[in-house]
């Protein structure tokens, strides 16, 4: 089986125009029960977008040896976070899962060896970010672990083999922060000021999506001492390298929102296609 077939794995679902790739910054857990500006964005951005017909999450908070792909057909909420607040533990955020679509990933993909996942639910990269967008959890939702034994070039060419699904209303979501540094983070004030490093290398990432220069993002590591500062752990930065890898060529990106947190964490997202 090649990527081509996949147009045929789908046929269940009705033709759309390709759908956009998502990339958000989720930031703090506590993102889910509030109203600010990052939260009324993501829900304008569900107004905004065509409705899918599944969701595949990508997420900072998936990470295994090996790539996994969820198969639950009813994914539960996970609370994969401390205790900041009660009321984040009584939100619920359940859609249906698609195991029929995980299971044809799994034949798809050529190149990467995909295993299901028969009990993975939605951690908090996923159902902080849809509450807002999606809020009635009314379309299938699966997610996709990140091998975190690979580098980041392997996420990258994974990313491509993905890219077709975007053709058949499958809606792809990468959810981490392109500067994640929790070691520096200022845990007592939200609106502290950014760190310096942090302003750099948020600027540079988004002069490089906007030049198209994504070579440059995924060798990362030779991007200075601000790039080191902002990803002392990739794990919040590597969803950002499927979707670079599912864009087409000179494919337009939008940027759908800019902001920082506690200092050492940058909310910028963006929207290809």
């Amino acid at each position: 089986m090649d990527l081509n077939q996949l147009k045929n794995i789908t046929d269940g679902f009705s033709a759309t125009k390709k759908m956009p790739l998502l990339f958000i910054g989720h930031g703090h857990p506590m993102n889910a029960i509030l109203d600010n500006d990052f939260t009324r964005r993501l829900k304008q951005l569900g107004q905004d977008i065509e409705k899918p017909n599944a969701i595949l999450v990508i997420s900072a908070h998936w990470e295994t040896v090996g790539t996994f792909v969820s198969t639950n057909p009813a994914p539960h909420t996970i609370y994969d976070f401390g205790r900041f607040d009660d009321r984040l533990f009584q939100v619920k955020y359940e859609p249906k899962g698609d195991p029929k679509l995980a299971r044809e990933i799994v034949q798809t993909v050529k190149n990467v060896s995909v295993q299901e996942d028969q009990q993975m639910g939605l951690d908090h990269g996923a159902w902080t970010v849809l509450k807002h967008i999606f809020p009635n959890a009314d379309t299938p939702v699966l997610e996709m672990s990140m091998d975190y034994t690979k580098g980041p070039s392997f996420h990258f060419e994974l990313g491509k083999e993905l890219k077709k699904l975007r053709e058949r209303g499958v809606l792809i979501i990468a959810s981490g922060n392109i500067v994640h540094n929790l070691r520096l983070v200022d845990w007592v004030n939200k609106n502290a000021k950014p760190f310096e490093w942090n302003l750099e290398f948020d600027s540079l990432v988004k002069h490089k999506l906007e030049e198209g220069n994504f070579t440059d993002l995924v060798n990362y590591q030779n991007l200075g001492t601000a790039a080191r500062f902002s990803i002392p752990t990739n794990d919040h930065y590597l969803p950002m390298l499927y979707v670079l890898g599912m864009a087409d060529k000179n494919e337009p990106i939008h940027q759908i929102f800019e902001g920082y947190e506690y200092g050492a964490i940058s909310m910028r997202c963006f929207q290809i296609g």
